[in-house]
């Protein structure tokens, strides 16, 4: 466990490479009394609804995950919310932890922006209201820009080719964050690249190995190994 520096911030977040990482029991800590989680999975509305409903049957269900830990937890989907922002904060109030999906971490953020997350989670973490968890994309996004994770994600999956690419994050966490560095993964290649790019333009940045979490505790930052 490795203390990194305090977090001006009054929030709680648990950034992954995957999944859980080693820490399934520092989620559950964090989520506190409050354990219903509702999970985000935009990150990969590119692929089509039925291939992702067998992939979540035959492969990996999160819901099921987070049930597994003693999380109960259901769906939710940003597509839902769109220009709808109140509507959204209203149903993530119901929640102590919301979770956020891998997948490509630029289609996540379209979602996120066209639904208002952006400004109902900064709202609700800053009330101390929930917990932010995710991992891979879910992490990534987090970040105050998305500047070299483009190394990583397509920022044009999912578009039109003519929309203009944004790299802002949603500046929950004051550093890039960068999955599943040297750790095997089929991303981890384009992850060592995107983790040069950001040494070589002095940006700073969290490299995570797959198991490793970045957690934050209200004004703590701590590395997991």
């Amino acid at each position: 466990m490795v203390h990194l520096f305090n977090v001006v911030h009054f929030m709680r977040l648990f950034l992954s490479s995957h999944r859980f990482g080693h820490h399934a029991d520092a989620l559950v800590r964090l989520a506190g009394q409050r354990r219903n989680t509702l999970v985000i999975g935009n990150a990969l509305d590119y692929i089509p609804a039925a291939a992702r409903a067998i992939y979540t049957a035959t492969t990996y269900d999160p819901v099921a995950e987070l049930n597994a830990i003693g999380l109960p937890a259901s769906w939710l989907d940003l597509r839902d919310y769109i220009g709808a922002p109140i509507r959204l904060h209203d149903a993530l109030r119901t929640c102590g932890l919301v979770w956020v999906l891998g997948g490509n971490a630029f289609v996540l953020r379209r979602a996120m922006r066209a639904s208002g997350f952006d400004g109902v989670i900064h709202s609700l973490l800053s009330q101390d209201a929930l917990a932010y968890g995710g991992f891979s994309a879910g992490a990534i996004v987090t970040a105050p820009s998305l500047r070299g994770l483009d190394l990583m994600d397509d920022p044009k999956v999912g578009t039109f080719g003519d929309e203009v690419i944004s790299y802002e994050g949603l500046n929950l966490f004051p550093k890039s964050i960068v999955p599943h560095v040297g750790s095997g993964h089929r991303d981890s290649p384009g992850a060592d690249r995107a983790a040069r790019w950001l040494s070589d333009n002095a940006m700073p940045y969290v490299a995570l190995q797959d198991g490793q979490v970045m957690l934050v505790d209200h004004d703590d930052g701590t590395l997991l190994p």
